[in-house]
């Protein structure tokens, strides 16, 4: 058995994320001892495999021995200093490889996905503040789209279920139609699909451009939208309008970034470069806090300046934290040292054929498949699916969320050919069961 004693004290004191908390008197947390590579035990030394990688961070498993000793040695160093006025050697070599991948220029760090959301969004109508456009304040978003749950990062968001309540706080934005692919219609491909989503934003642009700062998109796969993906025509079409009208293109790969679509960056596949880029989740390989904001240097010249009033004067204690960059640059050395997404090919590759039951299941739709995420959709799920799926998936030791009637696996990359099917396996009696 858990520890019954670790769950009294739980509920007593901590309030969950994401979570209705009197739910969870009947479906208790896990209690979670330790972890080794994709596996999570629990405090009586059960195992579950974590196919979702800790909420889509961990990226080499868990307590990674490289990683380990990049922060043991970090932490013998410096700990934390303060970024202002202050710099280091890993925020700094940090900044050089981040630079170097993504072909931006500059990068600006924060806490968590939701805290890069919004220094994107602040850089963007500070820099036509600065350029004298005063009037482009407003935002574009795709329907669906999640980019956190800040005030800022709420405002962009389409997720009925974080956003209703609070609307009397958030700044208006405009939806834009999304490119989901599971909307197109019979016979229309998926590329043609995206690009009639990009025509609706060409519609709004035509109307409002003088008035928006910056269309945000998730490259390649809406998360929280159920794995909601898209074919990358409409990164280029979308990039494109942006130059022809005149606004910002802010890429949110907090989810997507590193590897997980199957290139470093989603970005990539569309051949675009944003004007400011969100990156967050897997950045540390899962291990510590941090996001960072790539720009491009005409948006950092526009803060370039004299006056202090003109720069951007955003900012919060940890920033930058030595122990968080190197847990980063251990993270960037072990993609190149173990070939990781040349080798994450031939495991999607895997995956996918051992997955054609999952793939012909009868209760199966949209089977899809992105990089190193998969989805599908279960056609008949009732209210409580996600709920019993998880239970279901627990008892066959793993460890997997549903979004709604939506199953995914977004696995570390360490996942061997024997835990893939471990991972299919539970799935499959899940399925059977919730």
């Amino acid at each position: 058995m858990q520890n019954t004693d670790l769950i009294q004290r739980t509920h007593a004191v901590v309030w969950h994320p994401c979570t209705q908390m009197k739910e969870q008197q009947a479906t208790p947390p896990l209690a979670i001892a330790r972890g080794n590579g994709v596996w999570l035990y629990d405090t009586a030394g059960k195992p579950y495999l974590d196919g979702i990688s800790s909420w889509w961070v961990n990226l080499f498993g868990h307590a990674d021995p490289r990683i380990n000793a990049a922060i043991c040695d970090q932490l013998a160093r410096i700990e934390h200093v303060m970024l202002a006025g202050c710099t280091h050697e890993p925020v700094v070599a940090l900044s050089e490889s981040l630079v170097a991948l993504t072909g931006l220029d500059h990068v600006f760090y924060g806490s968590d996905g939701a805290s890069a959301t919004e220094i994107a969004l602040k850089m963007s109508f500070h820099y036509w503040h600065n350029c004298g456009q005063t009037d482009k304040t407003e935002f574009i978003s795709v329907k669906q789209g999640y980019h956190g749950e800040t005030l800022g990062a709420l405002s962009v968001t389409d997720v009925a279920i974080f956003k209703d309540v609070y609307a009397p706080l958030l700044r208006h934005s405009t939806q834009m139609m999304s490119p989901d692919w599971r909307l197109a219609e019979p016979g229309e491909s998926h590329e043609q699909y995206a690009l009639r989503a990009a025509d609706d934003l060409a519609a709004l642009l035509q109307r409002q451009h003088a008035r928006v700062a910056a269309v945000i998109v998730e490259p390649l796969v809406q998360a929280a939208a159920g794995m909601a993906m898209h074919h990358p025509a409409y990164l280029r079409r979308v990039r494109q309008l942006c130059d022809e009208y005149g606004v910002h293109l802010i890429a949110d790969e907090i989810a997507v970034g590193f590897g997980r679509t199957g290139t470093m960056f989603a970005c990539e596949q569309g051949d675009i470069k944003p004007d400011l880029m969100c990156l967050s989740k897997g950045i540390t390989g899962g291990y510590l806090p941090l996001s960072a904001v790539l720009a491009s240097d005409t948006i950092y010249r526009a803060f370039y300046a004299d006056t202090t009033a003109r720069g951007f004067l955003h900012s919060h204690s940890y920033t930058g934290n030595p122990l968080a960059c190197r847990a980063a640059l251990a993270t960037l050395a072990i993609f190149e040292s173990d070939k990781v997404l040349a080798n994450n090919l031939m495991k999607a590759e895997y995956l996918d054929v051992a997955a054609a039951t999952l793939r012909g299941h009868e209760r199966v739709n949209h089977f899809r498949r992105t990089g190193m995420i998969w989805a599908f959709d279960v056609n008949d799920a009732g209210p409580e699916f996600s709920r019993d799926f998880y239970l279901a998936a627990l008892t066959q030791g793993v460890l997997l969320r549903p979004i709604g009637n939506t199953v995914y696996f977004m696995p570390p990359y360490v996942i061997t050919e024997a835990e893939i099917d471990h991972l299919l396996g539970g799935a499959l009696v899940a399925l059977n069961t919730a």
